[in-house]
């Protein structure tokens, strides 16, 4: 008896004690330093308030003396533990029902230990929030794995609970008797009691950054354990200590779309950046202030702006109650015709208004205030090559001034094999399949959390990441895209993620089999002539010669997605219809435009933004404007640099 006391008294601090202990500092730890512990003196240990840890150890140590007193009532409490077995079973079955009531006031269970100095790990500061973010992002979560990892040693740590409480009972009947009674005559009293050194779920730690540096308790719920990283693009903006404005812009069919900036009210040089397929703002972002487009083009003086298309888990909408299968109607004709028309003249709207604000005294015209310039992703980038076809067919103004595209999509005559399977089985079954699957994409927030666990499993084991990042090269062609890293960032979390409509596929794969740029085919004759007002869908690229400004196409020599023909094959039909075209190429997988960090790509774009001068424009004081007037050179009271 004295012996399984013994062990049980004086079996120290459990591994998952240690490690809840250092998982709630290393919590609040993120922006600051911290020596080892063998860098720093004993008096640390002896002068920190005790805990309940320590205070259970006490308690066992003195339990334990007291066993090893050879004093007579030993023998007498033997011989009653004896006399009295019937009744031990019997009272097992009030302990598990008191177990059951204590435990909803319990946050977890500590085992008693002898006191001994823990072992801190060194903490070293973060990198600079700066850079880096795809890391950061990776490092805030923990896998399934992991989650599993933690969750089997809790079910030990309750399994010798249990056994601990026990044997305590069994060879301690008086003292169990004594508890019982109090719970009876106090139920308050005698939760005191029994749960004083062992179901304290508190664990002490330094609130870092507060005034008071002093050990508090902090309570560990639940929450805790999902550890997963649910932020957007407004969050990593702001942490950088850039600015952030968020508008809302409506399209004329209802969809509620976000439009993103960094703002520069007063700049008369913008830039509007589109994603592609799958992807959202944070692409544009994801590399930290080194080496992302955004923050690159804010450094260079523009107004940033960051489209989103429609398509997000959330389904924002106009009409509340729109049906799941009504909602991912959609192509990429709405694209290019309802989402980024809409965006480009709400960027119209504010710009205007706020230069007429920052320059009350300049004289308006017909002509916008400012440049804007637009860089686009794969689909992002069809998209802007419908957009300012149809803007000059309607004959409506399309506000850019130059196109930079990404491996832009619109010909995709060549794909991989799984690319070209999926293609066809989409043609030959999309009737039944736009009926049961409306769109690609993860319904619930658990499978969207447990997605997100399963991507940093990939991270944390090296092997089953290399073993997806090779899957996943192959089945694309052998794009050397960071597939693994890509699943990691932000915007793939448990609260909203973007989709794939059903009808943005089958798009695509018309365009794969006629082996044209054209716009969606409703498969009705009727409904076509009603839309295009033609029988089949309207071939954009006859129609590339309407494109009247610069258009710089870029390609990778290691993208098996869009492939560089495909993108030659744009830049040969532009040339042939006279259009300002220019093309380049990069050693780069399809997603190593937007997510990977190459300074070459990034100089590159901002270079060609640069040749895009801004029409500064100013009020002429009235004696220079009077000595122009006599010598006949003013026009229209204003002069430009």
């Amino acid at each position: 008896v004295d012996i399984l006391t013994f062990l049980i008294c004086h079996s120290g601090v459990s591994s998952f004690n240690q490690f809840i202990h250092e998982l709630s500092v290393d919590s609040d730890s993120s922006s600051v330093d911290y020596a080892s512990a063998e860098d720093e003196p004993d008096e640390i240990y002896r002068s920190t308030p005790s805990s309940p840890l320590s205070d259970g150890s006490g308690t066992c140590r003195t339990s334990t003396h007291i066993n090893h007193d050879p004093h007579w009532t030993n023998w007498v409490a033997y011989i009653f533990s004896w006399i009295l077995l019937p009744a031990r079973f019997l009272l097992r079955i009030p302990f598990l029902l008191f177990r059951l009531l204590s435990s909803r006031e319990s946050k977890a269970s500590l085992d008693t230990g002898s006191p001994r100095p823990r072992t801190f790990h060194p903490f070293r500061k973060v990198h600079s929030s700066k850079d880096h973010v795809v890391q950061r992002t990776i490092d805030r979560r923990r896998g399934v794995i992991e989650d599993l990892h933690i969750a089997i040693e809790i079910f030990i740590e309750a399994i010798f609970d249990m056994f601990h409480k026990a044997a305590y009972f069994v060879f301690s009947p008086f003292a169990a008797f004594r508890i019982f009674g109090k719970w009876f005559s106090s139920p308050s009293a005698g939760d005191k009691d029994i749960d004083d050194n062992v179901s304290n779920a508190s664990v002490p730690t330094a609130t870092l950054g507060a005034n008071d540096p002093s050990p508090r308790e902090r309570n560990l719920t639940l929450h805790h354990t999902l550890n997963t990283d649910a932020r957007t693009c407004r969050d990593v903006i702001t942490e950088l200590g850039y600015p952030y404005e968020a508008i809302h812009v409506i399209t004329s069919d209802g969809y509620v779309i976000l439009l993103e900036r960094l703002p520069r009210r007063d700049a008369r040089k913008a830039v509007f950046l589109q994603h592609g397929i799958l992807d959202s703002s944070m692409g544009w972002v994801s590399n930290g202030v080194v080496g992302s487009p955004a923050f690159a083009a804010f450094d260079q003086g523009y107004d940033v702006f960051l489209g989103n298309f429609r398509g997000l888990v959330s389904r924002e909408h106009v009409d509340k109650n729109i049906s799941l299968r009504q909602y991912w109607r959609f192509s990429i004709n709405e694209h290019g015709t309802e989402d980024i028309p809409a965006m480009i003249e709400k960027i119209h709207e504010v710009k205007t208004a706020e230069l007429k604000l920052s320059h009350p005294n300049e004289e308006t015209n017909d002509e916008q205030p400012y440049k804007l310039c637009a860089i686009s992703h794969s689909m992002g980038g069809a998209a802007m090559l419908m957009y300012v076809i149809i803007r000059r067919i309607e004959e409506k103004p399309h506000r850019l001034s130059r196109l930079v595209l990404l491996s832009p999509a619109g010909f995709h005559d060549e794909t991989s094999f799984l690319f070209t399977v999926a293609h066809y089985v989409c043609l030959l079954l999309a009737p039944i399949l736009a009926l049961f699957v409306p769109a690609l994409y993860i319904p619930t927030r658990f499978f969207r959390m447990l997605f997100n666990k399963l991507v940093r499993d990939f991270h944390n084991y090296p092997a089953v990441g290399g073993l997806v990042q090779t899957i996943l090269s192959y089945g694309f062609g052998g794009d050397s895209s960071n597939w693994v890293g890509v699943l990691g960032l932000p915007h793939y979390n448990m609260n909203d993620m973007p989709g794939l409509s059903f009808r943005v596929i089958h798009h695509l794969a018309q365009i794969k089999r006629t082996k044209k740029f054209r716009m969606y085919d409703f498969g009705s004759k009727a409904v076509n002539m009603e839309v295009y007002g033609s029988p089949e869908p309207i071939d954009l690229g006859e129609y590339y010669s309407l494109i009247d400004i610069p258009v710089d196409l870029v390609a990778g020599k290691k993208d098996q997605i869009i492939t560089s023909s495909m993108v030659k094959k744009h830049y040969r039909l532009m040339k042939d219809s006279g259009v300002d075209v220019s093309y380049n190429e990069f050693e780069y997988g399809h997603l190593d435009f937007t997510f990977a960090h190459h300074e070459e790509l990034l100089a590159f774009v901002m270079s060609r933004l640069l040749l895009v001068e801004p029409d500064l424009k100013r009020q002429s004081s009235p004696k220079k404007a009077l000595k122009l007037k006599k010598t006949g050179q003013v026009r229209s009271g204003v002069s430009s640099d």
